[in-house]
């Protein structure tokens, strides 16, 4: 249905219903057109009756260079349609390349004029995104560096405040800026890696996760099994580890289950704390947004970790809901394609 749905299957279309409806006249002129002229009346008509009939119709010869002619064109059509569409193909291909990957090589600008410049502007495109992320690496350094000294320092000076009401305050205070510097660094990490696809037990990932959070203290449980997918090692590991900090930061308790199946894998992160409300499970998911009442900055998070788990999973082709939990609480799913 997709390649039906093309912009090479809808020329092709219209060439063939042209050249076939072109054919089709024509034929009908031929039979109706190609007899030859009545003979002469006869001047009696015993000569009329011994004169054999008429022939019929001589479109033999006509139809062998139609159906020539109808196969030539149909070619033609084919290859003008293929001819047209490959530009748009290869716009198309390009892309889809650039999402993958900044550093994609550009596009060749060859063909027809229109051709050329679209690929010129692709190209012009993929060269200014390419400065932008360049320039964003560099705030980013510069902001990690710049910020993070005077940060230390009056961290430091706090700690000489002879007030400890005050110094907890004020220390409070620049533990929650330094918390948001670092999470937001994550983030912005986190938007410009790039990782390759490659062969991963999920399982052993899960497993050692949660023998990780359990020596911490942290009430986790695990179960499920899958086979081994193709996936982004770093990118899923970031993205599972923000969904069980978030369940235990809220809940203090988690329950990691995994499914397998031919189209994909699911891994669920189930807590039994207060949940989010249904119009908010889609907000949750924005830059810095936090939920008002038990989830909020209190608590300790920044609105980022929901953020970074649902564009790691959208890197790899994924994608991460959240539903209530039955008896309540709060469930992330995380689909992966496989």
């Amino acid at each position: 249905m997709r390649r039906a749905d093309s912009l090479f299957a809808r020329l092709f279309a219209v060439f063939l219903v042209a050249i076939l409806l072109a054919h089709g006249l024509a034929f009908l002129w031929f039979s109706h057109y190609g007899r030859p002229p009545p003979p002469p009346p006869p001047p009696m008509a015993q000569q009329e009756a011994m004169r054999p009939p008429p022939p019929g119709p001589n479109i033999h010869g006509p139809l062998i260079v139609l159906g020539f002619q109808l196969l030539t064109l149909i070619v033609a059509a084919w290859y003008g349609a293929r001819l047209l569409s490959r530009p748009i193909q290869s716009l198309s291909e390009a892309a889809e390349r650039l999402s993958d990957d900044l550093d994609s090589p550009p596009l060749p600008e060859s063909g027809p004029q229109e051709a050329r410049q679209a690929a010129h502007a692709f190209n012009l495109m993929q060269q200014r995104i390419r400065e932008q992320v360049q320039q964003r690496a560099r705030m980013l350094a510069a902001v990690s560096h710049d910020l993070r000294t005077p940060l230390a320092r009056l961290k430091l000076r706090v700690e000489q405040i002879p007030n400890a009401h005050l110094r907890a305050r004020m220390g409070q205070d620049l533990g929650e800026m330094i918390g948001m510097l670092d999470a937001t660094l994550s983030y912005l990490h986190e938007q410009r890696s790039t990782e390759a696809l490659q062969w991963l037990d999920l399982q052993a990932l899960l497993e050692s996760m949660v023998e990780d959070a359990q020596d911490r203290g942290a009430q986790v449980s695990f179960h499920g099994h899958c086979a081994p997918l193709r996936a982004q090692p770093l990118a899923l590991r970031s993205c599972v580890s923000n969904l069980l900090e978030n369940a235990l930061r809220y809940a203090g308790h988690a329950k990691v289950e995994l499914s397998d199946s031919r189209e994909q894998v699911e891994v669920r992160v189930v807590d039994q704390g207060p949940g989010i409300a249904v119009e908010q499970r889609e907000a949750v998911f924005e830059a810095f947004f936090r939920v008002e009442g038990s989830r909020n900055r209190s608590s300790g998070g920044v609105g980022l970790g929901l953020t970074i788990a649902r564009e790691a999973a959208r890197r790899q082709g994924g994608d991460i809901i959240l539903e209530e939990t039955v008896g309540g609480g709060l469930t992330a799913i995380l689909r992966l394609p496989r």
